[in-house]
């Protein structure tokens, strides 16, 4: 059944951009910079100044420098008492802001009241050079100062760089943007554009096999006795040992997620419960992660032992006891294994930890995040609506944020970016984000996300499409606004693309050596949290809000909207199976005579002739295959707010999944969602025990439990296998065909009478209390 068009508002939009991808161009940006608009920029770089005249009374002076085109105007910090300072700042001014036809750069001296001019220089904007990359960066220039009649100066030079250039200039990312005029120096490095890398991440398997010759206190009683693992602010603990004796065994595993460089040491601490809320340490050691073992494959390390310091109270001051106990350990780095911060439903990387045993990258992905529209304001600024908008993309290892466009509704950021592929079933995420450190440091507003599965693109074509950006509130499903993006995956290597799909999506330690579900729930959840504080340390920091949104930390969540919307989607794939077997009971029927005769006369030659069953199968499946290329797919997926049933979710369920873990809300609502869901897992609770009970009908058939219904099963056994052993397999099939595509006037309305006695077997139900 064909699914219902998606409503305009939310729809996927194609687009035409003027990208050097989309026409024939012999730019050089055309060539490495061709997925996005091209954006031609005024560039001044700043470096240094000497020999600067003194102006006050001190004879010194606190230069600095500005840089005016038109309206605009970009300084540069100043120096206290510095006749020769550097800068090396770049500004960068777009030119299709530009209104004036020079460029005035002035170096003055900090005062108190007002600042005193040292110089100017002054250019004509028709004599500026153009240069585009790969062209050498043009080379900083000295230049005189010049007063303000033009003369030139006897003191002071500044060495300045000035050229026309594009977004693909190596200075963009780094430099003050004309329309970030309001941002001070301190603020501009939150602005702009950067690429981040996440931490490598591995895994940490601590084998606690057993300790020697623990001292308890006690001596009279059988120590209860576990190990405690620390790791950073990750804490496991083994059972107590079965064992209760001074020499306790345990070859328990524990696994922990750790960040290069490693910083922390694993600590185990082997305790004794000696009271219900009372436990004494026995001994304690420490681990650098530095000496341990890494591991690439299943074979087993070595293990080794380690000595457990113990600490006693002498006088109030901690002292070395001089009898140390041992502990048996294996403790290695799993290099084999792909540490996972995100979901596997939509993982952008799934390549093992260790580099050794990565595959040779079969692709390059381009994005081109062009612009975006009609973003809803999302803060207030003196009065009015406002939006400071950047976007962020995650594939691999490799974060990129763009730079932010202050006080803009439709910014246009013409930024690009390329990515390795190793495998084509990954997905690259795209989210749009409303910058809040900018005035008063609070957090960034999420503006909605995107997500592209590598899988669904033709390689070598530019896909260009606006985005809608929906974000889900507890009000219902709202459009921020839409994002332009240009997509292309390029293929290095056809036949090993292909030869991808049939290798395994995880690394191989994943099935020799397979973690838990709740494992992997629990270390992916710890992955996340180290991703996000190391890109919160970074400068300037991708906070952990963004991180967290991007990554979906809290997709395991219960919600009532995903249920719903897991169920729609179990059904939609049951409905080609329910779709054949409506189909099959018409033809049983003989609803239309005509379709009816010709599946008999096709069971007839399959039946005559079997071998033309399986070929049969497949060139059916091979002619829908072709039937269907013509409707294929001609745009990426996006986010479908009727697939998520965002649409038609009721205001209480969205509220009760935006509610904080635990509840905050009052009890009169929670005993009424604990009500709904009580009546949900009744009807689940009633479904589950009539699979049981069938189940359990079905054991029966040869366990006696119903003497008459076995004997009779046995005997008809025995004769339908004298049957089919004298009579040939064809017959009986055609027998059996035949019969079950009889015409209405030989069936009867009653249940048949295989089914009849099925539905007689005992089931253990009327055994439960």
């Amino acid at each position: 059944m064909a699914k219902p068009p998606q409503p305009v508002d939310f729809a996927l939009k194609e687009t035409s951009p003027n990208i050097g991808a989309s026409a024939l161009s012999t730019d050089k940006l055309s060539c490495t910079y061709d997925l996005v608009e091209q954006m031609q920029y005024l560039y001044v770089r700043v470096v240094k100044a000497k020999e600067l005249p003194p102006k006050d009374v001190t004879g010194s002076c606190d230069p600095y420098v500005e840089v005016k085109l038109g309206n605009y105007k970009g300084v540069t910090k100043h120096f206290e008492k510095k006749s020769n300072p550097v800068w090396g700042q770049v500004f960068a001014f777009s030119k299709e802001r530009i209104q004036a036809s020079v460029l005035e750069v002035v170096v003055k001296d900090k005062e108190v009241v007002k600042d005193d001019l040292i110089g100017r220089i002054v250019f004509d904007l028709n004599e500026i050079p153009r240069r585009v990359p790969p062209d050498s960066p043009l080379a900083p220039q000295w230049y005189r100062l010049e007063d303000r009649k033009g003369d030139k100066i006897k003191n002071g030079e500044l060495m300045l760089a000035v050229w026309m250039g594009t977004q693909a200039d190596e200075a963009f990312p780094d430099a003050w943007h004309s329309d970030a005029a309001t941002v001070g120096v301190e603020g501009v490095t939150h602005i702009r554009s950067k690429v981040y890398l996440s931490p490598k991440l591995w895994y940490v398997r601590v084998n606690v096999i057993e300790a020697q010759d623990l001292v308890p206190s006690d001596k009279t009683r059988f120590p209860e006795v576990y190990v405690k693992c620390a790791l950073g602010n990750q804490m496991l603990r083994t059972r107590t040992s079965p064992n209760k004796s001074i020499n306790p065994m345990w070859n328990e595993d524990l696994m922990f997620v750790v960040a290069e460089p490693f910083e922390e040491p694993l600590i185990l601490t082997v305790e004794d419960r000696v009271a219900p809320n009372k436990d004494e340490v026995l001994g304690r050691c420490a681990i650098p992660l530095t000496i341990v073992q890494r591991r690439l494959d299943h074979k087993p390390i070595n293990t080794r032992w380690y000595n457990l310091e113990k600490y006693i109270l002498v006088e109030g001051e901690k002292k070395e006891s001089k009898f140390a106990s041992r502990i048996h350990l294996r403790v290695c780095l799993e290099g084999g294994y792909h540490v996972l911060d995100e979901s596997t439903h939509h993982s952008s990387d799934l390549r093992p930890t260790a580099k050794q045993l990565w595959r040779p990258c079969i692709g390059i992905l381009e994005l081109g995040i062009i612009s975006a529209q009609s973003l809803i304001p999302v803060k207030t600024k003196d009065g009015r609506g406002t939006t400071d908008a950047y976007c962020t993309a995650k594939y691999g290892q490799k974060w990129v944020r763009t730079r932010t466009i202050l006080d803009s509704s439709m910014p246009r950021w013409n930024e690009q970016y390329t990515w390795e592929v190793f495998d084509p079933c990954t997905v690259i995420t795209i989210g749009v984000f409303d910058n809040g450190h900018l005035h008063g440091g609070g957090k960034d507003t999420k503006i909605g996300k995107v997500r592209i599965r590598l899988s669904t693109l033709e390689t070598d074509r530019v896909y260009t499409h606006s985005y809608p950006l929906l974000v889900l509130h507890s009000s219902g499903v709202k459009k921020m606004g839409e994002v332009q993006l240009a997509v292309r995956f390029t293929c290095s290597s056809l036949i090993n693309m292909l030869h991808m799909y049939t290798h395994p999506l995880l690394p191989k330690m994943h099935y020799i050596h397979p973690l838990s579900v709740i494992q992997l729930d629990s270390l992916r959840h710890q992955a996340m949290q180290i991703v996000s504080m190391r890109l919160n340390r970074a400068e300037p920091p991708l906070k952990k809000e963004v991180v967290e949104y991007m990554l979906d930390v809290d997709s395991h969540m219960w919600s009532m909207r995903r249920s719903k919307a897991n169920f729609f989607r179990i059904m939609a794939v049951l409905s080609g199976l329910i779709a054949v077997g409506k189909w099959f009971d018409q033809i049983c029927h003989w609803k239309n005579p005509l379709t009816t005769i010709l599946i008999h006369v096709l069971f007839i030659i399959l039946v005559l002739y079997p071998e033309l069953i399986l070929p049969t199968i497949f060139l059916y499946l091979f002619l829908i295959g072709i039937w269907n290329f013509r409707r294929r797919p001609r745009h990426p997926p996006h986010m479908d707010t009727r697939l998520s049933h965002a649409n038609a979710a009721h205001p209480d369920e969205l509220d009760e999944e935006f509610d904080s873990f635990p509840t905050s809300r009052p009890s009169d609502i929670v005993k009424m969602r604990y009500d709904r869901l009580r009546s949900i897992a009744g009807r689940v609770q009633t479904v589950i025990g009539d699979l049981a009970t069938q189940g359990e009908r079905f054991h029966s058939l040869l366990s006696w439990r119903d003497p008459r219904a076995t004997t009779l099963f046995v005997i008809f056994c025995l004769i339908a296998a004298v049957v089919l052993y004298v009579t040939p397999f064809q017959v009986i099939g055609l027998l059996i065909g035949l019969y079950a595509l009889r015409h209405p006037r030989f069936r009867h309305k009653l249940p048949s009478v295989h089914l009849n006695f099925f539905r007689r077997l005992p089931a253990r139900s009327d055994s439960m209390l």
